[in-house]
């Protein structure tokens, strides 16, 4: 289901909570609201659409992955660069890094942990922000 842009930023200050096989239904939402605003947004966390579980999904050289739970375990190569956001009006600067590391579970609850650079990187970074209410 197409849900709503949050973009109340005392809401989107707040940290998420664990997800669990019980919030999967969140995914989906995710994967339809990102797809319903492809033309302005690459990645998107669960309370972008009013959910606050650590739930996001990024739009990667696989098509869009869904990430439970991610945690940066690792990053490297840092670099300043301005992002914005959907659920805030305009752009900030931010510090960044080019090679993160990020555990997290599937859609099947499996754990995983992958390398990643880049932009895609990059999405990642903004959408773990978001799950830790860090606003940029």
């Amino acid at each position: 289901m197409i849900r709503d842009i949050v973009r109340d930023i005392i809401f989107l200050g707040r940290k998420s909570q664990a997800a669990t096989r019980d919030d999967l239904p969140v995914s989906q939402d995710l994967l339809d609201t990102l797809a319903a605003h492809r033309q302005e947004c690459v990645g998107m966390a669960a309370n972008m659409i009013g959910v606050l579980k650590n739930i996001i999904v990024v739009h990667t050289e696989q098509g869009d992955t869904i990430f439970i739970n991610p945690v940066i375990e690792k990053k490297s190569d840092p670099y300043v660069t301005e992002e914005g956001c959907l659920s805030l009006l305009g752009t900030r600067q931010t510090t960044r890094y080019r090679k993160i590391v990020v555990s997290y579970e599937d859609v099947n609850m499996k754990k995983r942990r992958r390398t990643y650079t880049g932009w895609t990187a990059q999405i990642i970074q903004h959408e773990c922000d978001h799950l830790e209410g860090i606003l940029i």
